[in-house]
């Protein structure tokens, strides 16, 4: 199914197969699976009370593993695959901006908070200060004030904060079937 175009009409079915064939994936040096830390990162925010755009950009932030021509593990090995954008990008005909804009955004508000949070830091998985360096590290005061010239900064930061926190190997969710019905109210006509 992955190997298809994506369609309005098929669209979910593919990000539900990415959930499906690949989320029992090792998560990039953590303790839990690709499925798990997206819906982590979903259901976390749902029960903080975050916005349902937020939700799903949360549960949708790390698809772009999987709809990207460079694997996850070129992380692991030292390339950047640039994860966010592929996403963005495959995603982008399908739902709004205050969906894909997020998405797009997570790696970059990582960076930005490590540049403008001190505390920031010392909250990092070892694995997400890993793959930090090869993101581009600290931002420059350029870069800074481009991400804070932009109007999906704090959708951005809640994003991020989602992902930083859907990491725990105890932590149990619901499946990919509960927000189905929310991500078919929020595709684009």
């Amino acid at each position: 199914m992955l190997n298809q175009a994506p369609t309005r009409n098929n669209i979910i079915d593919m990000i539900e197969a990415i959930f499906t064939l690949h989320g029992a994936d090792s998560y990039l040096g953590e303790e839990v699976t690709m499925a798990q830390h997206m819906l982590q990162a979903a259901w976390l925010g749902e029960q903080q009370g975050e916005s349902e755009a937020v939700v799903l950009a949360a549960l949708l932030h790390d698809v772009g593993h999987y709809a990207n021509k460079l694997p996850p593990e070129v992380l692991m090995s030292g390339t950047d695959n640039r994860h966010q954008e592929s996403a963005a990008a495959w995603l982008a005909g399908f739902f709004p901006a205050d969906i894909i804009e997020p998405i797009r955004l997570h790696v970059a508000a990582k960076r930005y908070l490590v540049t403008v949070d001190p505390g920031y830091r010392a909250q990092l998985s070892q694995a997400s200060i890993d793959s930090l360096a090869l993101q581009g590290g600290d931002m420059s005061a350029e870069e800074v004030s481009e991400m804070e010239a932009s109007p999906y900064l704090d959708l951005a930061i809640r994003v991020r904060r989602l992902d930083d926190q859907g990491k725990d190997p105890e932590l149990a969710t619901p499946d990919f079937g509960y927000f189905k019905a929310r991500l078919a109210r929020w595709l684009l006509p």
